[in-house]
């Protein structure tokens, strides 16, 4: 299996709206993957992304389905 690699541009192409000051507080607080250091720039791993996504739309379903 392929690891595939994000960078912030990319996490805005698949609606990751979050600026990058908000995600570093996500990503201290434990609620938003942490990124991997490539060179100077940091990237996020695919799918741990798509997980987060998954998630977050299991909580919406979850709170609506109450």
């Amino acid at each position: 299996m392929q690891t595939r690699l994000i960078d912030y541009a990319g996490l805005r192409a698949i609606g990751v709206r979050h600026g990058k000051i908000q995600l570093w507080r996500l990503v201290k607080a434990g609620k938003f993957p942490a990124p991997i250091k490539i060179g100077v720039k940091s990237a996020w791993i695919e799918a741990e992304i798509e997980a987060w996504i998954a998630g977050r739309v299991a909580a919406r379903d979850g709170a609506t389905a109450a």
